[in-house]
């Protein structure tokens, strides 16, 4: 305790526990049973139990974030996804600069060899199910991800011990929960690490979650349904296009897919660039 309650690092332990504990709650017993229910394959990786993981996992988050916000005698939305600004400016701006990433290393590793493509995927009624149930798996993803660790936990570290040690932190929880995906390796965490990094400075410059929100729902929707590409040794079902990965593992990601392929670093440095060009410190 201090004079103003519970130390920032109690709180920030005490939300994490609580999400964590919600999410495997609901992953370990709710999601077979809706996999089940909507005859949704969840050994393979598909729209479907991306889309049943993802709503589950924004529910633990609400459920303690709204916890805490109780706690603190604050609205749940005042942790960077103010309700009025969903949507909006923000989002749309990280939208933008989702496919621009991810887009510009699919291009890079298109043109030194690490990625060929051999026209469409999808056929007949696909064409408007997976699009749909893609995009909206993706939002979710973009709002449980950046709602775990640069929502509350980012505000109430950054109010105990600064921004710059929160947001470094932080990034680390980001890659860690990472670590579980097979053939895991050094430059996908080291991607992920850095990449929280930036995303975190977007929440500091314009005082909102939903550009994070924003660019995290089109890289992941680019890498997942539009390139294809592998995520953990497994290949997306699908997708838009009918892509072949070849070549070496730091050009194309091998197994791990584009994050783990080393164009992510200059692209993440240009996308941090943007950022700090475009929007100046509210600390200035």
């Amino acid at each position: 305790m201090n004079k103003s309650g519970i130390r920032t690092g109690w709180r920030f332990a005490a939300f994490f526990l609580l999400a964590t504990f919600f999410y495997i709650g609901l992953e370990v017993y709710v999601r077979p049973w809706l996999c089940h229910l909507l005859q949704v394959d969840e050994h393979t990786l598909n729209s479907g139990v991306i889309l049943i993981s993802e709503v589950l996992g924004t529910i633990a988050i609400f459920a303690a974030t709204w916890i805490m916000a109780t706690c603190e005698r604050r609205r749940v939305d005042s942790y960077g996804l103010p309700i009025s600004d969903a949507f909006r400016g923000y989002f749309w701006e990280g939208v933008a600069l989702g496919i621009a990433v991810a887009g510009i290393v699919a291009g890079g590793m298109y043109a030194f060899g690490g990625l060929e493509i051999h026209g469409f995927a999808l056929q007949g009624n696909d064409w408007f199910v997976q699009p749909f149930l893609w995009i909206v798996a993706m939002i979710f993803l973009g709002v449980s991800e950046e709602m775990w660790l640069r929502g509350y936990g980012l505000q109430v570290l950054g109010r105990g011990i600064g921004f710059w040690p929160a947001a470094v932190i932080t990034s680390l929880i980001f890659g860690a929960m990472h670590l579980n995906k097979p053939e895991e390796n050094f430059i996908d965490i080291f991607n992920i690490v850095i990449l929280g990094i930036v995303l975190c400075i977007t929440v500091r410059r314009t005082g909102s979650l939903w550009l994070a929100v924003g660019f995290h729902t089109t890289f992941d929707f680019m890498q997942f349904f539009v390139i294809g590409t592998p995520n953990g040794g497994n290949k997306p079902i699908g997708t838009l296009l009918q892509s072949e990965f070849l070549g070496p593992a730091w050009l194309n990601g091998g197994s791990l897919g584009t994050e783990a392929s080393y164009i992510m670093l200059p692209v993440i440095f240009g996308f941090y660039v943007y950022i700090v060009l475009r929007y100046k410190s509210r600390n200035e």
